[in-house]
Parts: structure tokens; sequence; C-alpha cells
């Protein structure tokens, strides 16, 4: 008979060690309720996600934990949350990986709370995208023109809006970011990466004049510290300092 095969714990496959979680629990709509961590215990199984965990905490001991989650495979963006500390996706992080079996999970900060785990972030990202209009521009228009849409374009700058077009919006770079713990109004990574995918989209007719209107200030590309949390954190992988350097660069050029 052959050796079970071991997770990165070495712990034998299907033969669970007993998690424990530690989970911020508050919801600010019930009257009275405070701040709190509450521990629970689940058995490891062999590929375990953090959201497997959660759901079976959910489903098997306390039915009112709330957290957030759409696609489980790591593209919607919606179960953001910090995980030890650092700002991840629930559905793609594996238990393994804690190799003392204790993980500890909070809410994103920087968004609205709704409870436990379960924050707004889409909230944060309509207003980010009202504040860059993040739609294509057309001629004559400030809303998109949708004759030119289907126009053709070039194999190697679609694939450049493509690469810049991944984020998820899943609220990560935001958390990790020194800055918007500073300054509230700071535009942050996500918005930034918006602002470049819109500046190389030819069909976008807005200038570098239009967009130093709207981050061309400590709100904006100027205010941004360059500590690397949004890369250090991004599901995605996504070049977010990149980016605001370049972005930086473009901004003084104007004035």
């Amino acid at each position: 008979m052959s050796d079970p095969v071991t997770t990165q714990t070495g712990t034998p496959s299907g033969k669970g060690r007993r998690l424990k979680f530690h989970i911020l629990r508050f919801n600010p709509q019930l009257p009275g309720d405070t701040p709190r961590m509450q521990t629970f215990e689940v058995e490891e199984q062999s590929g375990m996600t953090i959201f497997i965990a959660l759901n079976e905490i959910r489903e098997r001991q306390d039915p009112s934990l709330q957290f957030d989650f759409v696609c489980r495979a790591g593209i919607c963006g919606s179960c953001g949350m910090v995980i030890n500390g650092r700002p991840d996706l629930a559905c793609r992080t594996l238990t393994a990986k804690f190799t003392d079996g204790e993980i500890t999970l909070l809410p994103l900060p920087a968004f609205e709370l709704i409870g436990d785990l379960s924050v707004n972030t889409g909230k944060f990202m309509r207003e980010m995208s009202e504040r860059i209009e993040s739609w294509i521009h057309g001629e004559g228009s400030k809303e998109c023109n949708y004759n030119i849409l289907e126009e053709r374009m070039d194999p190697d700058l679609a694939e450049a809006i493509y690469e810049l077009d991944r984020c998820i919006e899943c609220g990560c770079c935001i958390s990790a970011c020194g800055t918007k713990r500073m300054r509230e109004d700071f535009l942050g990574a996500v918005g930034f990466m918006h602002v470049a995918r819109f500046r190389l989209d030819t069909r976008d007719n807005r200038t570098d004049d239009d967009w130093y209107e709207i981050i061309g200030d400590d709100d904006g590309v100027f205010g941004c510290m360059s500590l690397m949390g949004c890369e250090d954190t991004c599901p995605k992988d996504l070049p977010h300092q990149t980016q605001i350097a370049f972005l930086r660069r473009k901004m003084v050029m104007v004035k």
C-alpha cells in the first residue's frame, strides 16, 4: 500500500488537522452589537480554501456569519478579506499554507462594513467610476459613443488594454494602501488602473489635460507614497506602481 499524499503542512491528505478560525464578528445594523473575535474549529480537508471553510462554518456552526462570494474562481472579487494580516481572496487562499492552523479573518478596511467579513466595495467602486467617468468618451460628447465600439483595433493595443482591464475590483489594493488610510478622497490604485486603461484606448478622446483635472493633485497620482501595498496584494499581479509612476510623469508634463 502506497504512502498517503501529504499537503504543504505535512498532514496526510484526507486526514485533516483541526483549524482554528478567529473571525471578527460585528453587525453595525444590530443595536447594541459590539466588535468581538469569535473562534471556530474546522477539520481541514485536502485542497480546502478559506472560502470552503467559511461555508462549512456557516452551514454547520453559525448561519449568521456574514461574508461575500459569487464566482468562487478568483474572478468576481467579492470574497476579499484580510487573512492573517494580508488582504486576499478567500476563494484562492488554501488553508494548507498556514502551518500552525491558526487563521485570523478581518473585513477589508477602508470600506463601509456591512457585517462581519462583508464590506460594501460596490459603493466605493461606483464613486470611483463616476469620478473618473469610466466609459469611453467619443467625439463631441462626454458619453459613450457606441458607434466607435466596433472599430478595428491593433491586436497589440488590444492586448495592452486587456492587461490593464484584468482588474476585478476586489478592493485588496485599497485596503493595503497607506495613503488611503490618511486621505479619504485618495483615488487609489484601482482608479489609476482604470485611467491608464482609458488613456491607451484610441476610442477615447480625452487628453492628458482632461486627466490632470481628475488625478493631478494629492488625492490623485501625486499623493501616492509608493509603499507597494497595492502591487504586493493584487491577486491579479497587475503592475500598479509602474502605471502610477507613468501617470505621474505624464501629469508633471501637463503643468
